[in-house]
């Protein structure tokens, strides 16, 4: 390990915040051992090193006694952390109809977006059943072609294997971040947020032309509350807009997601993104929420980059699977 820990007078040295690093230190007198270790997400450089543990406990050191600080690779991502997260998730945008079959979670929504009709694979470990199967394949595709619908399944890491031959489309990064370690704004923004999505707001979203069963997948969520941000003089339409759905994880989180995150084409890369965002943010943890997500699509490189800056790390990837064209088998 260096010698010395990054500091943030030399940026070329320099660790990021939230990066995941061991911190070596020295002990007072009397101890033991003359040094120590810990291991966390780092959280401050300045006045003091501190340290956020897995157990979310503090650990402040005062720089001169600093041995050594160094990054580390992030933290693996349990499958069981995956499940929770994608459960969170799912009840953010859970369509207009839910139904358990075979350990999946089948999601209707209209036709409106790949997430709201879907089939996720969330049940217990040990209970999702293989979708190759024919006899599990014909349940899914037919309680899906009861509605008009395509078998489409959603398939996250680990969670389940993508059928042989079954096409998939472009993969999605799921991003992640402990709002404890996001830069959320202080004080009085120009950002609204409002429980319903007003006409303005739905002018802005896709270009303001939603079919009604779509404004109704927009204002669903299962045991949980929405907000809808937006930047603009009242009723005009807003030069921002974005959708924030609180929900809980199975696992004792809560979770606020970020979807619908539009800036007009005209009013982008002047921070109203990152404001829009990290005031969403804000009003997520005033609901409880402790920690965020965001679902990407991994060629979309300025997003990410946009999530990168508020805090936001890679959590797991999903892809979208449909059912082959022809007899099942």
């Amino acid at each position: 390990m260096p010698s010395d820990p990054a500091r943030p007078s030399d940026p070329g040295g320099t660790i990021p915040l939230g990066s995941r690093v061991v911190l070596r230190y020295r002990l007072p007198a009397g101890y033991s051992h003359p040094m120590t270790d810990v291991i966390g997400e780092l959280v401050a450089l300045e006045p003091a090193v501190v340290v956020r543990t897995e157990t979310r406990q503090l650990v402040q050191v005062a720089p001169d006694s600093v041995v050594a600080l160094k990054a580390l690779a992030a933290r693996p991502i349990r499958t069981r952390e995956i499940r929770a997260l994608e459960v969170a998730a799912a009840a953010g945008w859970p369509g207009l109809e839910l139904q358990w079959v075979d350990g999946w979670l089948l999601r209707a929504g209209a036709g409106f977006t790949s997430r709201a009709n879907s089939a996720i694979p969330l049940g217990e470990p040990g209970t999702v059943a293989d979708p190759a199967d024919p006899e599990v394949r014909a349940r899914l595709a037919g309680w899906f072609a009861d509605r008009g619908l395509p078998l489409r399944l959603l398939i996250p890491d680990r969670l389940a294997r993508i059928p042989a031959g079954w096409p998939s489309g472009e993969e999605m990064q799921v991003m992640a971040a402990d709002l404890d370690s996001v830069p959320l704004p202080e004080g009085p923004t120009p950002v609204i947020v409002s429980s319903t999505p007003d006409p303005n707001w739905l002018s802005r979203y896709r270009g303001g032309t939603l079919p009604e069963d779509a404004r109704r997948v927009l204002g669903a969520v299962a045991r949980g509350v929405l907000g809808f941000g937006r930047i603009g003089t009242p009723g005009t339409e807003p030069v921002a807009i974005g959708r924030a759905a609180v929900t809980d994880a199975p696992d004792g989180r809560r979770w606020v997601g970020l979807t619908a995150v539009e800036v007009a084409p005209e009013h982008r890369r002047n921070g109203l993104g990152t404001l829009l965002c990290g005031s969403l943010l804000r009003w997520g943890r005033g609901r409880g929420a402790t920690h965020a997500y965001v679902q990407v699509a991994d060629g979309n490189t300025a997003a990410r980059a946009l999530y990168r800056e508020l805090g936001f790390v890679d959590h797991h990837r999903y892809r979208y699977v449909t059912e082959p064209v022809g007899p099942l088998a």
